[in-house]
């Protein structure tokens, strides 16, 4: 009875649940972005007080793609002051997790999503044609990444992020500050090439353009020869051929941010649990996560399994190869194609990869501590209850402690889930005048992806439009 019992305790702790990453993915999918919106919005309480962090991080993207920029950035703004608050942790809620496991701390966000909170405010500002504003997420993602620099010893770890340094450098560009322009376009150009070898994020075409044209304007002889012999085959305009001219920005997220999944690994602690662990992981397969009550029961039995859970990462990536932008109106006709600008799961991996062993150590000593404290109970039972009920006692109390010492060890799983594989960009440069703008998702083979997506807009001279768009193949 108390085996069955327990059984049951475990089964109902772990009942299917609706996975709603899953369903704002069909929303996006059939580009309801509003329906992905009320998903995240009716899921609030489901994510409940620790993860007020990542509710707002996916809300703000729900309420960004359908178009709401304000609520979109009120919301994440809230993340913001949320993560700044938890920068300093209570040490119950640390050594509650201890005893459980990482799932108990509130999140904060890796620091690559924390960036993309300001990306993102940024982004929505400059897409309202507030461009002061986005100015004032600029500076404040600057910040946010001289911090990190000061931060991150690793030469070679994220301590800076080429993407928002080139989206801060075109948002200063626009509004004519080209002396913070070149700033930003030469630490995004650093950035990129520092990061190359982990980020498989090359320097955009468009971005060494950019470098020549603002030295030029600025009149950096020395700085603009340098970018002419690294970048000799690059075509640019200069600021002068443009003064008269629109920009159109377009920014595509393209394909499903990586996901996180346990990888349990079991470590028998005599002879007779190897055996068990053996039958079990070629009975059931090793890792698969609607094994965890039939396992934590019969660990729980034989009491001599230890069990150690770490998070790995599931790469989920896009069919994009890039976007073909066409632009038709009474100034002409114009084409580009989209770069990739920032790939997000390059980035979530590096994340993992660099707090890998600090994870791990944590979790072989919580999963030692519980499983020392279990046997100390067990033990405390048998002695308690006598010789005649001893053997009886134990072997429940065991099955209960050590049961629920194999069970609640699970990985921290959690991630910015609505963010994108990878993110694409072009800029193209076209007269004043009345455009239809198209824009193609291609495949690794020039097939078209997805439907494509058109629009009518009126440019004039010296405007800078930004376009967003979802495809989540």
């Amino acid at each position: 009875m108390a085996v069955a019992g327990l059984a049951l305790t475990l089964l109902a702790g772990c009942g299917s649940k609706i996975n709603r990453y899953a369903l704002i993915e069909d929303s996006l999918l059939a580009h309801d972005p509003q329906r992905a919106d009320r998903i995240v919005e009716q899921a609030e309480r489901e994510y409940g007080p620790k993860n007020r962090v990542l509710y707002a991080m996916d809300r703000g993207i729900t309420l960004h793609l359908s178009g709401q920029y304000d609520r979109s950035n009120a919301v994440l703004e809230q993340a913001e002051e949320e993560i700044d608050r938890l920068y300093t942790r209570r040490i119950r809620t640390e050594a509650k997790a201890f005893l459980v496991n990482d799932n108990e701390l509130p999140y904060e966000g890796d620091p690559y999503e924390q960036v993309m909170v300001n990306v993102v405010k940024a982004l929505n500002y400059a897409v309202m044609g507030r461009l002061d504003d986005a100015l004032v997420e600029a500076r404040r993602i600057d910040n946010r990444l001289n911090v990190l620099a000061d931060k991150t010893k690793e030469l070679d770890g994220y301590r800076d992020d080429g993407f928002a340094r080139y989206l801060t450098g075109i948002l200063y560009e626009a509004a004519g500050d080209l002396n913070n322009a070149f700033i930003a376009y030469r630490k995004a150009h650093e950035a990129y090439e520092r990061m190359w070898t982990w980020s498989r994020t090359p320097v955009p075409s468009t971005l060494r353009a950019d470098l020549l044209r603002v030295t030029d304007a600025l009149h950096l002889t020395a700085e603009f020869e340098e970018y002419r012999r690294l970048f000799p085959d690059v075509v640019w305009q200069s600021r002068h051929e443009q003064e008269h001219l629109a920009q159109v920005v377009v920014i595509s997220y393209n394909g499903r941010a990586p996901r996180k999944e346990d990888q349990f690994i079991d470590l028998p602690v005599s002879l007779d649990a190897l055996q068990l662990v053996l039958l079990t992981k070629g009975l059931g397969g090793a890792n698969r996560h609607e094994n965890r009550v039939a396992e934590s029961v019969l660990y729980g039995l034989s009491g001599r399994v230890v069990r150690v859970a770490l998070p790995r990462l599931v790469p989920q990536k896009t069919q994009v190869r890039y976007e073909q932008i066409t632009l038709t109106g009474t100034g002409g006709l114009f084409t580009a194609r989209t770069e990739l600008a920032h790939n997000l799961t390059a980035l979530a991996e590096k994340a993992l990869s660099d707090r890998l062993p600090a994870i791990a150590v944590k979790a072989v000593a919580r999963a030692a501590t519980k499983f020392a404290m279990a046997e100390g109970a067990t033990r405390g039972a048998q002695q308690a209850a006598g010789k005649d009920a001893g053997p009886w006692v134990g072997l429940l109390v065991g099955l209960l402690t050590k049961g629920w010492a194999v069970y609640s060890e699970e990985a921290d799983k959690r991630s910015w889930r609505t963010l994108p594989d990878e993110i694409h960009m072009s800029r193209l440069w076209v007269p004043p005048g009345e455009y239809e703008l198209r824009i193609d998702p291609q495949g690794p083979q020039g097939d078209a992806v997805t439907r494509n997506v058109s629009r009518t807009m009126t440019l004039r001279a010296g405007d800078t439009k930004f376009l967003i768009q979802r495809v989540i193949q």
